[in-house]
Order: C-alpha cells, then structure tokens, then sequence
C-alpha cells in the first residue's frame, strides 16, 4: 500500500506538469481517478497505525468494524491502477494491456495471499476462547 501511495503521489505530481503544458484528456481523467483514492489510502494508513497503536485496547467490535474500513480503503485504492493503467495505455497500448494484465494478477495474488492469513488468526482466537 505504501508503494501504491508513493507510486500515485510520484504521477500526480509528474503528469500534473505534463497535463499543464501539453493537456490531454484521457490524462485528465486518469488524474482525477488517481487523485480520488489518494485520501483513501491515506485513511488506510490512519487505520492501520491506530490499530497497532491501540491493538490491546480495543474491543472485538471496534477491530472488525476497522479491518473491513481498511479492506474497503485498499479495494478503492487499487482502483488508482485504472488511472495508472489509462496512462500507460495512453502511451503505448502494449504496455498498457500488459500493465492491465499484471495489476490485475497482482491484486488477485494479494487477496488470497492476504486472506488465509486473516481466516487462520481467527480460527486461532475462536479456539483459545
């Protein structure tokens, strides 16, 4: 996620000054979905470092309702890619369908990657309890 932030922020602020001096729609468009899952990535961060911060402290109902507003916040983030995407199809379709290609692949591979994880660390807490 951090990657992503960095990657998106890196674009916004390189394309921005390209947009300025040589304007293009698709780049347009492709800003403005990027620009718009910036604060979400952000309030992912917030999320996760009040979540460490406060791990002992909070309820089982707090922590839930905070990991499915984070899971929400990565899921609009990746839609950045699309922005992403847009912009390297604008520049050269090969690159473009392949970039689509791998972004896909790759938020498919970190789902489940992420997911038996988070089913294993529940079934630990049910049986302790």
């Amino acid at each position: 996620m951090a990657a992503l932030l960095g990657t998106n922020t890196a674009v916004m602020l390189f394309q921005g000054i390209e947009q300025e001096s040589n304007p293009k729609f698709i780049r347009e468009i492709a800003l403005a979905i990027i620009a718009a899952t910036l604060p979400f990535q952000g309030i992912y961060f917030l999320i996760y470092t009040f979540l460490m911060e406060n791990s002992g402290k909070l309820s089982e109902e707090m922590k839930d309702r905070l990991n499915r507003a984070s899971a929400v916040c990565q899921l609009v983030a990746y839609i950045s890619l699309i922005g992403v995407c847009m912009m390297w199809y604008n520049i050269s379709n090969y690159v473009g369908v392949f970039f689509i290609i791998s972004s896909l692949l790759a938020i498919i591979f970190i789902r489940i990657a992420m997911n038996p994880a988070s089913i294993e660390a529940s079934r630990k807490i049910e049986s302790t309890e």
